[in-house]
This record gives C-alpha cells, structure tokens and sequence, in this order.
C-alpha cells in the first residue's frame, strides 16, 4: 500500500504554511494523515490556538474515512444533516465536514492520505492546503 513518507509530509505542511503567510491568512495548522486515519505530522503555526490539532485532525480524518473531501462533506452536511450526524456519531464526534480536509491521491487516483487545515476561513485553509500538496507533486481533490 502506498502511503505519504514522513518527509512529504513535513514538506506539505511547510509548503501549506508558506502559502498561508503569501495570502496572508492568520496562524494555520495542518496535519497529514495516512489512509487509515492515523497522524504522519502535525504542526501548529505560531499564534494559532492550541485546540487546532483537533480541528485540523477532525477536517482530514473525515476526508480519509469517508472518501470525501470536506467540501462534499459540507454539501452533504447541508443537503442530509442526519447523515452526517450519524457519521460523526459512527466515528465519536471526531468528523469536521467543511472546506480544509482534503484527500491526498497519487497519479492513478489512490487514495494515499488527506491532509487537514484550520485557522483561517475553511475556503482559505483549503486553497493553503491544495498548495502544499500540488508542491510535492500529488493530487489534491479538496
């Protein structure tokens, strides 16, 4: 199973954070995720609040679990609410489905991770997040 090295993984949060400070966005966090759900790295920008990690874990955690990005997961969110509240109640409260979780995919289209963003607007944090992805050339589906 192909998965994000540890090394890609910092390199996309550093990329994310470089294209954070170019919009100008406040203080973001990122965490990228492997295909099963589990954490390959994490960091909080400096002056970001110290409850991010969950947020940023909960946007991308639902990506990967569900196969969803998070702007899917807020369009289902918003079209069946009681889906998506049995899901969150399915994974213990631990889904965000907006904008900043984003499935990570090589160029045949597997799934390799997803990667989260919070801090800023989630249409903000997701076009951060995209960046750092696209940097190390992998596919973001946002």
């Amino acid at each position: 199973m192909s998965t994000i090295s540890l090394r890609r993984a910092r390199t996309i949060i550093r990329k994310t954070m470089e294209k954070g400070a170019e919009m100008g966005l406040k203080p973001l966090s990122v965490v990228v995720l492997d295909a099963g759900g589990h954490p390959i790295a994490f960091e909080r920008g400096e002056g970001a609040a110290p409850g991010r990690f969950a947020i940023a874990n909960g946007k991308a955690y639902g990506a990967v679990m569900l196969g969803m990005a998070g702007k899917a997961q807020m369009a289902r969110a918003e079209s069946q609410a009681y889906f998506m509240a049995a899901v969150n109640g399915v994974y213990g409260g631990q889904v965000v489905p907006v904008p900043g979780g984003i499935l990570v995919k090589d160029a045949k289209g597997r799934t390799l991770g997803a990667v989260g963003v919070t801090g800023d607007t989630s249409d903000n944090d997701l076009d951060a997040g995209v960046a750092g992805i696209e940097a190390v050339n992998l596919v973001a589906e946002g």
